[in-house]
């Protein structure tokens, strides 16, 4: 088995993005399933060509999309994506849509293809705060995780595929207000 797993790299004017660390951290191996670490941008349309060659080129039977939900206190994990770009800021290239469809033809949600719940279950069982969200935002964390479920639902039927926010790493919180 493989899975492929991204993580976004800084965006905001930050230096570091957890999603990534987080994704830099895994082993290759994990129970038996070859783990395949890739770096995606935080830009808009780009992303989603970039992971659509990682799947070409290595065939993972699963892809995982790791992104920052600055703010959150825990891991969560995506149940749905929706259809929508409302960027309330630029990404990595200056680009800021607003009230754009992802996919024209796609649908207006789909829903993540892995257990969302079960996934919650085992965060939680390891003593890791982790609840399931049900809105990965308008920004490039819902982009990406649109186009993944879209090309399954088009294109990768076989393959399962979510998406899981990560919050802030404590040196990213030093100088921000209380709470996050």
């Amino acid at each position: 088995m493989k899975v492929l797993i991204t993580g976004f790299d800084p965006f905001g004017g930050a230096d570091i993005n957890p999603a990534y660390e987080a994704v830099k951290l895994l082993p290759d191996v994990i129970k038996g399933a070859e783990v395949i670490k890739m770096e995606i941008p935080t830009v808009f349309f780009r992303e989603g060509k970039i992971l659509e060659a990682g799947i070409q080129k290595h065939k993972p039977d699963a892809v995982i999309c790791i992104g920052q939900a600055g703010g959150r206190s825990g891991i969560s994990v995506e149940k749905v994506a929706i259809n929508l770009m409302e960027a309330r800021i630029p990404d990595n290239e200056g680009q800021q849509p607003f009230d754009q469809p992802v996919c024209e033809d796609g649908e207006n949600a789909y829903f993540a293809a892995v257990p969302v719940k079960a996934m919650v279950a085992a965060v939680r069982s390891r003593g890791i705060p982790a609840r399931i969200s049900y809105t990965a935002g308008t920004y490039v964390c819902n982009d990406v995780m649109y186009r993944l479920l879209y090309l399954i639902d088009k294109k990768y039927s076989g393959m399962r595929g979510g998406f899981i926010h990560v919050p802030y790493l404590p040196e990213q919180v030093i100088d921000l207000p209380d709470g996050m």
